[in-house]
């Protein structure tokens, strides 16, 4: 993980990005031909910024997930699943956010701080583990001056109820979708930390940024 990148680091690294072309959404090559999920969130249109809240910069320092609202499930889908992916960020992949497994495919939204994160323990979901390993929500944190993050969250409907593991990774997650993938949906939020915007927790000096994408 990248952690305490200074400004000049994030200009630097300006135009290194990992692109929505790897994004699962765009990579699982079975987009023809299936079915699309209309996916929402109430606290963010699409190529719209995320709220703050949901930031690693939120105002009492611990970041909830957005809520997300779905329609569109097709009939005979079994199961859902999603991920959370920073399409910018400075590595080869994209970063993991968040994944989420086994959600009914009765639901049609997953609440504000439905996923645990700091601070917060959830809604009793299946999580998967994101990029720091962790079975949580990552908030957002981009490095400064690095530019706009578009942050993908991205729903599969399933044709069946696979078994995944306790803490499923993004690997085990798109060997199962390439498998079971019945429809899709995406809807992306961004965030950007300006030149001079360091988050800085106790113990940290102001010359260095904590960022995890």
């Amino acid at each position: 993980m990248l952690e305490k990148l200074p400004d000049v680091i994030g200009h630097a690294l300006s135009g290194v990005r990992a692109g929505l072309d790897n994004i699962v959404f765009n990579t699982l090559g079975m987009r023809e031909g299936m079915a699309s999920i209309a996916l929402t969130s109430v606290a963010f249109a699409d190529h719209a910024p995320l709220p703050a809240r949901c930031t690693a910069d939120a105002p009492d320092g611990e970041g909830v997930s957005p809520p997300l609202q779905w329609t569109g499930v097709p009939a005979g889908a079994a199961s859902l699943v999603l991920i959370v992916e920073d399409a910018d960020s400075p590595t080869p992949n994209p970063l993991v956010h968040a994944i989420v497994v086994g959600l009914p495919v009765d639901g049609a939204s997953l609440a504000e701080a439905a996923m645990p994160s700091e601070g917060n323990d959830g809604g009793g979901l299946h999580v998967g583990r994101n990029s720091a390993l962790q079975a949580a929500w990552l908030p957002p944190d981009p490095p400064p001056g690095h530019g706009v993050h578009r942050y993908a969250f991205q729903l599969f409907a399933l044709g069946q109820v696979p078994v995944f593991s306790e803490a499923p990774g993004r690997d085990e997650l798109v060997d199962t979708l390439k498998t079971h993938a019945v429809a899709s949906g995406l809807i992306i939020g961004t965030y950007e930390r300006p030149d001079g915007s360091i988050k800085i927790q106790e113990g940290a000096t102001a010359s260095g940024a904590l960022v995890a994408g």
